[in-house]
């Protein structure tokens, strides 16, 4: 329906708002959108340290909300595709991961809020 199109607009948008800023900190997209049979990964990207980075899109009134959006069933789901996405990768195996978060929202800058949680905390 009309509802679920626009929210998927939404959802690139601030995907590609994203890459952007992540770009513009000197990481390199590794991925957008990747497919894994956990689930779907937003931005994969590595950070100028190396660090494999997993990135969650938010796009949300305020950062606060994004952020506690992201709850400990999704956390969960996204270090599992994660695993499997680096599984796949050998040559990404011993960089070590992060998970970030980046929040977009219409009235501020997106802000990657870096080491946004742990799997398992």
């Amino acid at each position: 329906d009309a509802r679920k199109l626009a929210a998927e607009k939404r959802g690139r948008r601030s995907e590609t708002w994203a890459a952007l800023l992540l770009r513009l900190k000197g990481y390199r997209i590794l991925g957008r959108r990747v497919r894994t049979h956990a689930g779907e990964i937003d931005l994969i990207a590595r950070a100028p340290s190396g660090l494999v980075c997993f990135i969650e899109v938010k796009a949300r009134g305020d950062a606060g909300t994004a952020i506690e959006s992201v709850g400990a069933r999704q956390q969960s789901r996204i270090a599992r595709a994660a695993a499997l996405y680096v599984a796949g990768k050998p040559a990404l195996r011993d960089k070590g991961m992060r998970f970030d978060i980046v929040t977009v929202s219409s009235r501020a800058l997106p802000r990657h809020i870096r080491d946004a949680w742990r799997p398992g905390d």
